[in-house]
C-alpha cells in the first residue's frame, strides 16, 4: 500500500515533470537515443572491477576439422578472418543487420540487389516495403582499436582511427606487430604464424610483475596506478595497447573440460589478459577459442555478429592450412613492450594479484545440459522456447528456496537508433502460480490444468519480449528518469528510494542468451553477491546453460532442481501425470 501511494504521487508529481523534461531532451537530441548517454554513464561510472562483474565471454564452437584446432593454425585463421571483418566494416561492405518479418527475404538475391541500388537516404523505406527492418549498428564503431581507459570516478572510451597493429599476450608479456600495411592489405598467413611462433618461443616464462593484473582492480585504484605508469615513462607502450586492433591471448592452458574452459574465458589466470580492451580473442593450448569483451561500449548483438562472421569465414575459407609452414625468410618485426615499474607500481601489482586470486576462488561456475527436448519440440507444442527455459528457472528457484525473486533477461533494442537493451521480467504472477502448482499442488492439479498454466506463461512471456524489443518495457524509462534527477542535482524522488524499487533491481536470477551454431557456450558472473548468472541457449534438440554464483552449494542444488523442473515440464507436455 505504501509503494502504491508513493508510485501514484510520483506519477502525478516528480515523475510527470521528469518525463516531460526527458521527452524535451530527447526531441532536442535527434542524433541519438534518450537511453544512450545514461547507459554509457552507468557502465563507465561503475567502480567495481570489470572482470567477474561486467565482462562476459563467448566460447566458439571448435573447428569441425580437428587438424585446424591447433593453437597456431586456429589463431592465424581467426586473426585473418577478424581483419577481413574490420576491413569490410571500414569500407562499408559489411551487410547491414536486418530483422526480417518474412525470413525468406533474408536469402533473396533480388532483395539484396534492390536495396544495394537505392540511395542511403531512402534504402530504409525500400526495406520497410518488404517488412524488413534495418537495425542500429553504431556499436560496431568501437569493436576494434578500442579500450576502456580508467579515470577517477568515471572511465573513458578510447578508439584509434587507423592503427594497424595487433596486441598479442603470452605468459603475461606484451607484443605488438602490424597485421595491416599502409593500404590495409593483410599480412600473409605464413608471416602472421611466424610472428606467433616467435612470440611463443620468446615468452617462455612469466614476468616477475605481471602488469595486466592491474586491469582486474577497482577502477579508481587502477586509474591512480595508470597515472603512475604514465609518469614513469610508459605512455607510448600504453598507447600501443589501447590502440591495438584487438588483443590476442595465446594461453598456455589445456582445459580438461567445459567448466575449466569457461573459467579460462571468463577470468583466466589474470596475468595473460588486458580486460580493458574492447575484446580479447583467447586461444588455449589445444586450440579452443573464445571472446572476452568489455561491456560498456556495446552488447552481445554486435559481438555475436562478429563471432558468426569470423567463425564462418575461418572454417569455410581458412587462410592457413594445418600442414603449412612459416617461411624462414620472414622478417620478424615484432616488438616486445617493456615497462618501467617503480616500487609503488610493483607493490600495486602484487596487491591486485592477491585480490584477483581471492575473488575468482569465491565464484563457482557449472555447465548444465538437458537433452530430452529442445527448440524443435517446444515449437511443435506451439510454445516459446525462451519462455519454457525462463519458466523452468522460476520453478527451480521456487522449488529450492520456496519463494519468487526479481529476475532479469536482456533484450536488444537495436531496432532503435543507438538502442542498447531493455529488461524482460520473467517473474510474474503467472509464473509464480505455475511454480506453486507444480511444486506444491501437483496432487490437486490435472495434467491438462498444468499444461494450460504453462501455455499461459508462454503467451505472457512472448508479450513481454515484444514489449521490450519495441521499446515498451519500463526499466530503461525509469532508469532514465532517475538519471535525469541525479544529473540535475535534484533530491531523489521517494519512488526510487522505496524498498520495492530497490528490490526489483536486485536481480537474483540474471539471464542472457545468444543463439548461434558458432557459439559453444557463453557466460558471465552473477550481478549480485547472493544471485545466479545464467548464460543459456535453447538449440534444436537440447538446451543448456552456464551458471555462475558465489554460493557454491546453492549453485549445484540449483542445477539439480533445474533438471527436475525441466523433467516436470516435459512430463506435463507429454501428458504424463506427475
Amino acid at each position: 500500500r505504501n509503494t502504491k501511494r508513493i508510485a501514484k504521487e510520483f506519477e502525478k508529481g516528480a515523475g510527470k515533470r521528469l518525463h516531460r523534461e526527458l521527452v524535451e531532451l530527447d526531441e532536442k537530441n535527434t542524433h541519438t537515443s534518450y537511453i544512450s548517454d545514461p547507459w554509457f554513464n552507468m557502465y563507465l561510472s561503475a567502480r567495481e572491477p570489470v572482470v567477474l562483474n561486467f565482462n562476459p565471454f563467448i566460447s566458439l564452437t571448435p573447428d569441425p576439422r580437428e587438424a585446424y584446432n591447433n593453437q597456431l593454425v586456429r589463431a592465424t585463421n581467426l586473426i585473418i578472418s577478424s581483419i577481413k571483418f574490420l576491413n569490410s566494416l571500414k569500407n562499408n561492405y559489411l551487410r547491414p543487420d536486418i530483422y526480417y518479418g518474412n525470413p525468406k527475404w533474408s536469402e533473396s538475391r533480388l532483395f539484396k540487389n534492390f536495396i544495394r541500388l537505392l540511395p542511403t537516404s531512402v534504402s530504409w523505406y525500400g526495406a520497410y516495403m518488404v517488412n524488413a527492418y534495418p537495425l542500429d549498428m553504431s556499436q560496431y564503431n568501437r569493436l576494434f582499436r578500442s579500450s576502456r581507459i580508467p579515470k577517477p570516478n568515471k572511465d573513458e572510451l578510447f578508439t584509434s582511427e587507423c592503427s594497424r597493429h595487433l596486441l598479442v599476450m603470452r605468459n603475461g608479456h606484451f607484443y605488438v606487430f602490424d597485421v595491416l600495411d599502409s593500404v590495409d592489405n593483410i599480412l600473409h598467413p605464413s608471416e602472421i604464424v611466424a610472428h606467433l611462433i616467435y612470440i611463443i618461443q620468446e615468452a617462455d616464462r612469466l614476468p616477475e610483475f605481471a602488469l595486466s593484473y592491474l586491469t582486474t582492480e577497482d577502477r579508481n585504484i587502477w586509474a591512480t596506478i595508470r597515472q603512475q605508469l604514465l609518469e614513469a615513462g610508459n605512455e607510448e607502450n600504453l598507447k600501443k595497447i589501447d590502440s591495438a586492433i584487438f588483443c590476442l591471448c595465446l594461453d598456455n592452458i589445456f582445459p580438461k573440460d567445459e567448466d575449466e574452459l569457461s573459467h579460462c574465458l571468463l577470468h583466466g589466470n589474470g596475468f595473460n589478459r588486458w580486460f580493458d580492451k574492447s575484446f580479447s580473442l583467447i586461444i588455449t593450448g589445444d586450440g579452443r577459442a573464445g571472446i572476452n569483451f568489455e561491456h560498456s561500449w556495446g552488447d552481445g548483438v554486435a559481438v555475436l555478429r562478429f563471432v558468426n562472421e569470423v567463425y564462418r569465414n575461418s572454417t569455410r575459407h581458412p587462410a592457413l592450412l594445418p600442414h603449412s609452414r612459416s617461411t624462414e625468410t620472414t622478417v620478424i618485426t615484432c616488438e616486445r613492450l617493456k615497462f618501467k615499474l617503480n616500487d609503488s607500481i610493483q607493490s600495486a601489482i602484487h596487491v591486485a594479484h592477491k585480490k584477483f586470486d581471492e575473488r575468482k576462488k569465491k565464484m563457482s561456475m557449472k555447465r548444465f545440459q538437458f537433452r530430452k527436448f529442445g527448440k524443435d519440440y517446444i515449437v511443435k507444442q506451439r510454445m516459446s522456447p525462451d519462455a519454457i527455459f525462463q519458466l523452468a528457472c522460476q520453478i527451480t528457484f521456487y522449488r529450492q528456496f520456496g519463494k519468487v525473486v526479481p529476475s532479469y533477461e536482456a533484450c536488444s533494442t537495436a531496432a532503435f537508433k543507438h538502442g542498447r537493451t531493455e529488461t524482460i521480467r520473467p517473474t510474474s504472477m503467472l509464473t509464480k502460480q505455475c511454480s506453486q502448482a507444480i511444486v506444491e499442488e501437483r496432487a490437486k492439479r490435472s495434467v491438462a490444468e498444468l499444461r494450460n498454466m504453462i501455455d499461459e506463461c508462454s503467451k505472457y512471456h512472448r508479450r513481454l519480449q515484444m514489449e521490450a524489443a519495441l521499446g515498451n518495457g519500463f526499466d530503461r524509462h525509469l532508469f532514465a528518469l532517475k538519471h535525469l534527477a541525479v544529473s540535475r542535482g535534484e533530491p531523489m524522488p521517494d519512488f526510487f528510494l522505496d524498498t520495492a524499487y530497490q528490490n526489483i533491481n536486485h536481480n537474483i536470477i540474471s539471464t542472457s542468451t545468444l543463439q548461434s551454431p558458432a557459439v559453444n557456450l557463453g557466460g558471465f558472473g552473477p550481478v549480485v553477491s547472493d544471485g545466479f548468472g545464467i548464460g543459456y541457449h535453447v538449440l534444436d534438440n537440447w538446451l543448456g546453460c552456464n551458471a555462475t554464483s558465489y554460493l557454491d552449494g546453492e549453485l549445484q542444488e540449483f542445477l539439480r532442481c533445474l533438471e527436475y523442473s525441466l523433467n516436470d515440464i516435459f512430463d506435463i507436455l507429454e501428458g504424463r501425470p506427475l
